[in-house]
């Protein structure tokens, strides 16, 4: 973390133009991480940054939300924007630099005519509930890339299709950029930590308990042999009786997010609307043999 002789953490630079973020990424030496974020940073994105900053000697934190992956439902003027707040962490954490464009900045031309295709595994789930999604992330993941040129950038795993996709898109593609997953942050009663977790009441807040304890349920069936078809049926239990939460999906796939696995490591996915607010889920299992 950078400090003043005082002790004090450093504010870290803000670029608002790309000149500016060229600038101030020239004056960097050694490795440089980036961690994306659309703002509203919360201890997840905290967790992300200390990831990043624990192996390189720069991170930067961009803070865009991106027109391009909201679908026409999506209320892209809802998004909470909340950059005080946000610099505050970046700070804290000791990130060196935020690159916060407009839209106009990031989009001189307007939107772009040429997109990432994320292929088919973009039009499965999130992409499936969310036409176009997944076209959206990948192409501003890419323009970010492109810009501040890192050896190593950060996502975190409660986004874990969008995760993979990236992964698949830096490989393809040859971006020279190493992806780094981060476990998801939960709260101490186990709900993921989300920007949209401020829109729920608090019944609601009780009721979005539901979709960890189905991941959890599904793992324990997973774990004990019970098979993939099983560990679903245990983790859709979960959501009996409670009232309020419409599942989009609930899937169990091998890690790279291909068919379950007969045994051995597998990812539980699952996304439910909650009153009127979306969220998204997900964890490890492991297939254990049948009995």
């Amino acid at each position: 973390m950078t400090r003043d002789q005082q002790g004090v953490a450093v504010a870290p630079e803000v670029a608002r133009t790309r000149g500016e973020l060229a600038a101030a990424r020239s004056r960097m030496t050694g490795t440089v991480a980036v961690v994306m974020t659309m703002g509203a940073l919360h201890e997840g994105h905290a967790a992300l940054l200390r990831a990043a900053r624990d192996r390189a000697d720069h991170v930067i934190v961009t803070i865009f939300v991106n027109p391009l992956q909201f679908g026409p439902t999506e209320d892209f003027d809802r998004y909470p924007r909340t950059l005080d707040a946000d610099l505050e962490l970046c700070q804290r954490e000791g990130a060196a630099l935020v690159f916060a464009p407009s839209a106009q900045e990031m989009y001189p031309a307007g939107e772009p005519a040429v997109r990432v295709n994320p292929g088919p595994l973009g039009e499965r789930l999130e992409g499936a509930s969310r036409p176009g999604f997944f076209h959206g992330v990948l192409t501003v993941v890419l323009k970010l890339l492109q810009l501040t040129r890192p050896d190593l950038a950060f996502f975190g795993e409660k986004d874990y299709q969008q995760l993979a996709l990236i992964r698949l898109m830096v490989r393809d593609l040859e971006v020279p950029v190493e992806i780094v997953g981060v476990p998801t942050v939960r709260e101490p009663d186990g709900l993921a930590l989300s920007s949209r977790n401020r829109y729920l009441s608090a019944p609601e807040r009780q009721a979005a308990l539901s979709l960890s304890a189905a991941l959890r349920a599904g793992a324990a069936a997973a774990g004990r042999g019970a098979g993939a078809e099983a560990a679903i049926a245990a983790a859709r239990e979960a959501f009996d009786g409670v009232e309020g939460v419409e599942v989009d999906y609930l899937v169990l796939t091998d890690p790279d997010l291909g068919p379950a696995p007969g045994s051995g490591p597998a990812r539980l996915l699952v996304a439910a609307r909650v009153g009127t607010t979306r969220l998204i889920d997900n964890a490890p299992a492991d297939l254990a043999p049948a009995q």
